[in-house]
Order: C-alpha cells, then sequence, then structure tokens
C-alpha cells in the first residue's frame, strides 16, 4: 500500500560539489558532474548544483557558502578526478548536515590519457583524511561509478539523510514513566541526546489536565466524522466511544503543535496502563493508530526507544509504520493448516506479531474498533467493556516487512538489530492488531541476538525491505553493533558450533 508521508519528516534538498586535483583538467570533474545531474534528472530526481569545482581550501569555502545559501540540506561531494584531500574533506567537515562521498569511473579505453581520472585511487586519500577530521560520512558500498550508477546512490542516499535529519530535528515527548514491574522498556536516556534528539518527559497528570480542557472542543465533532470515514471499510463495535477517542486525539495533536521548541519533528512514548484507563474510560490505541498514519509515531508503555526507531522507519519509507510484541509462536495446526501460505518457510521461522491495536488501518485487513480484551480480564470481567474500549483490532494485510530497533542497553551503549520477512496472508485466530510474521532463521535470531542482548520485546515493524537503507543510517550515527538474522551456515558468536 502506498501512502506517502510527508507533515512529520524532512523535505531533503539534495546538493553536489565536484572537486579536482588540480593537476587534472577540472573540466573532467565539472563535464563528469553534469552527466550525474542529467542521470537524476532523467530518473526524475533533482539536484542542486553547486558551480564551483573545489581544487583548493578558497574554493571550498566558496562552495561551502554557495550550498549554505540555496538552502541544501544533504551534500554529495564528488570526485570527478582524484580530488584535493584537504579541501573536499574540509567541505565535509565544515556543512552541517549528511555528506556522502562518490567517484567517478573512468568512461571509455579510447580516452585514458586525458580523460583519466583516478578517482578510484583518490577515494583513498580521502577516507584517510576523514578520518583525520574525525568525520562521519556516507560512503556507499562500492562508491565508484559511472553517471548513471552515481545518481543511484544519490537516490539511496536521499533516504539515509532524510532519516538522518529527521533524528537531528527530532523530539520524543512522553507521558508518564514506564508502568510498574516493566522494566524492559526502560533504558538509560543519554544516548539519544548525542545523537540529536530532544526529550521532553511529562507526568500523566499534565495529559489528563490538558484532555479535561479540550472537553468542550468545537473541533471534535469534525474529528468524529473523520474517525467514522477512517473506519467505514471496517466495524466500529462501540460508536459512544469516539467523541472520546476525538477529545483524545485533539489534546495531542494540540500538545504536539504547542511543543515542538527548537525542534522540527516530534513523536510520542505514551504511558497507556494500568491507570490511563480508569481515568479516561477508554484505550488510546486506536488514536495511536491514526497518529501513525500521519506520521507522528505514539509508541506504546512510555517505550521511548520504540518511538525512535517508528520515527527512523516512518523516514525511511515514508510510509505509516507500527510497533508489534515479538508476541507467540504460531500453533502447529496453525502451521500445518497452511502449506500453500507459508511457503518455504520453516514452522521456527514464524511467529506472531502483537500489540492491543495501534496498527494503522491502512495495514490491516480489515479494522475493528473493538476493546482491550486483556484489560477487560482485569479491570472489568463481569460487565460490558467499558474502560477497555478504544482498540484497532484486524489480522495484518500480507506485506514485505522489516522487522527493526534501535536500543541502548543498560550501560549506555546503542546497539540495534535488522531484519527483512514478511508477514503472511494467513489468519491469526487471534485478538488484537496481529499477524504471522515470517523472517528466515528467525529461531536463531531470536536467541543469539534477542535474548543474547537483552533486547525488548517490541519491535518496529516498516511494511517494505528496506534494511540496505537502516544499515547505512546507523553507520552514519556512529552505532557499531548491528545485528540481523544470520543465513544458514553462518554462526553467531554465541552459537554452538557443535
Amino acid at each position: 500500500m502506498e501512502m506517502k508521508i510527508k507533515n512529520n519528516i524532512p523535505t531533503v534538498k539534495m546538493g553536489i560539489v565536484a572537486v579536482s586535483r588540480d593537476c587534472f583538467p577540472a573540466t573532467l570533474s565539472e563535464t563528469r558532474r553534469e552527466a550525474v545531474v542529467k542521470s537524476l534528472a532523467d530518473k526524475g530526481a533533482c539536484i542542486y548544483t553547486c558551480k564551483i569545482i573545489v581544487e583548493n581550501e578558497v574554493d571550498a569555502m566558496k562552495a561551502l557558502a554557495d550550498i549554505n545559501t540555496n538552502g541544501v540540506t544533504a551534500l554529495v561531494i564528488y570526485l570527478g578526478n582524484f580530488g584535493p584531500e584537504g579541501p573536499e574533506t574540509m567541505l565535509a567537515q565544515k556543512f552541517n548536515g549528511p555528506v556522502m562521498f562518490v567517484a567517478a569511473a573512468e568512461e571509455t579505453k579510447d580516452d585514458l590519457f586525458n580523460g583519466r581520472g583516478d578517482a578510484y585511487c583518490g577515494m583513498l586519500s580521502m577516507s584517510y583524511n576523514m578520518a583525520l577530521r574525525n568525520i562521519k560520512a556516507y560512503i556507499p558500498e562500492y562508491p565508484v561509478g559511472t553517471a548513471c550508477e552515481v545518481a543511484g546512490m544519490i537516490k539511496d542516499f536521499e533516504i539515509i539523510s532524510r532519516a538522518y535529519l529527521g533524528i537531528k530535528g527530532l523530539k520524543i515527548m512522553t507521558f508518564g514513566p514506564r508502568p510498574h514491574d516493566f522494566l524492559a522498556c526502560n533504558a538509560p536516556i543519554a544516548p539519544l541526546f548525542n545523537l540529536g534528539v530532544e526529550i521532553q518527559e511529562n507526568s500523566e497528570l499534565d495529559l489528563y489536565e490538558s484532555f479535561n480542557k479540550h472537553a468542550d472542543d468545537k473541533r471534535i465533532p469534525e474529528v468524529v466524522k473523520e474517525i467514522e470515514e477512517d473506519l467505514k471499510n471496517g466495524t466500529c463495535n462501540f460508536p459512544n466511544v469516539i467523541p472520546h477517542l476525538a477529545q483524545y486525539e485533539l489534546t495531542l495533536k494540540d500538545w504536539y503543535e504547542n511543543n515542538l521548541g527548537a525542534s522540527n519533528y516530534a513523536a510520542f512514548a505514551n504511558k497507556c496502563w494500568p491507570a490511563f484507563q480508569t481515568m479516561f474510560h477508554f484505550v488510546p490505541c486506536y488514536v495511536n493508530s491514526r497518529f501513525a498514519s500521519k506520521g507522528i509515531p505514539i509508541a506504546c508503555e512510555t517505550d521511548i526507544y520504540g518511538a525512535l526507531t517508528e520515527y527512523i522507519l516512518t523516514c525511511v519509507t515514508e510510509e505509516p509504520v507500527t510497533l508489534l510484541d515479538i508476541n507467540n509462536t504460531v500453533p502447529k495446526d496453525l502451521y500445518d493448516a497452511n502449506p500453500d501460505l507459508v511457503k518455504d518457510y520453516s514452522y521456527t521461522d514464524l511467529f506472531m506479531g502483537f500489540h492491543c491495536g495501534n496498527t494503522p488501518v491502512c495495514r490491516l485487513k480489515k479494522g475493528k474498533l473493538a476493546h482491550q480484551l486483556i484489560m477487560k480480564r482485569l479491570l472489568e470481567p463481569d460487565t460490558e467493556p467499558y474502560m477497555s474500549r478504544g482498540t484497532l483490532e484486524g489480522n495484518i494485510a500480507a506485506s514485505d516487512i522489516t522487522f527493526f530497533r534501535l536500543q541502548c542497553s543498560k550501560d549506555g551503549e546503542l546497539r540495534s538489530y535488522i531484519a527483512e520477512g514478511e508477514t503472511l496472508d494467513i489468519p491469526s485466530m487471534s485478538f488484537g492488531g496481529i499477524g504471522v510474521v515470517a523472517i528466515k532463521e528467525m529461531a536463531r535470531f531470536y536467541r543469539h541476538v534477542l535474548i543474547q542482548k537483552q533486547f525488548p520485546h517490541h519491535g518496529g515493524v516498516g511494511f517494505k525491505k528496506c534494511g540496505k537503507y537502516l544499515y547505512e543510517l546507523l553507520k552514519l550515527l556512529g552505532i557499531c553493533d548491528i545485528d540481523y538474522n544470520q543465513p544458514k551456515g553462518v554462526l553467531y558468536k554465541t552459537e554452538n558450533p557443535f
């Protein structure tokens, strides 16, 4: 499903600066740069072209002034020939945004005298100077290519830059501490400030006070109509709760708009039990799903790193995402009953991803406004649902997915995992927003990454395969501990070889 999100993620303005070693023809870098720009245009992409060819430090400062004046937010430094390693890395160091270094391949056997650029060699000199200046820049897997190939690298870099700039401009707003005896979602927040993320921690009383102030909000009927339209292809078990959900939605909307401060984007991490139901008389899950649909993730259970994880996926995919528990095994008889749908996945490659009702309706086969069964058992076991109303239930539609988590260890170290897979078109036979998830070699990944490295049960889910962008983003952010589901025959460090 294609649903582009723009409001809460950056719009990247790419810029390109060509560099030239002064003993090589500057025209070589210039003509090769223009070929890259043309190839990008042919692919439907645009980029600001700085006309200054950087050969020395003065040129580098002129180029920096030019791209800043023209609003460039992500920079491609293009080695059309060998390139001047000092000035080009100085430009990267002084530019306030993500930088990619990429180089030109030689073009033809018929022009290897005046037309040879040696950028293949220049990238090596650049890399050493980059280390001297402590620069973190994006370098593609194979950073030397033709104009068409470099244009493809730049399009990839735009995705990575969007997430990078989003993180640097993000504020995570929270309400309430983690629920008692729920330490799995608790982690040190100091590394978030190191990434550039701002945190605003608020009390549940702040939220409750603001909610009550919105009781007579004149916008409530309009939001009620939006919700009814949202649910028109599904079912609504509790229409009487919709005005209260609309009131809550407006509460969060206004908080978002009034508290961005110096930040440009926001995500929430909100407490949703145990006192939420008894005070608000509904659960917030459906409203959380609506915010995720608009590109503003709301992580359940005050999961701050879950909110960041969802936001990163939103930036990378530009589509609605969700947060799911890595929740329960698939019963063997359900696996056996669907031989065609399980494809070539083994039984232990499958599990069920679940949460109470926060997955956007566009990601469900059919959404239903329902009640939270677990909370009903606890709070109102012998009556009709009241306090537990407000979940969005349904089976998650079949799709490619990327399961992802950025997390801080108890010792303050950032670590992450990325696992591509899919959701299968197998009925879950259960409640909540839930789906059968398939990831190759999941059993080993579960044991030697998720358990071994103490990852929490919450995982972010993007509904396309985007692992390569996440991996490069994490490297650009300086995160070294990145795991993925190892293929069969490749052992984890803690895996018994016998």
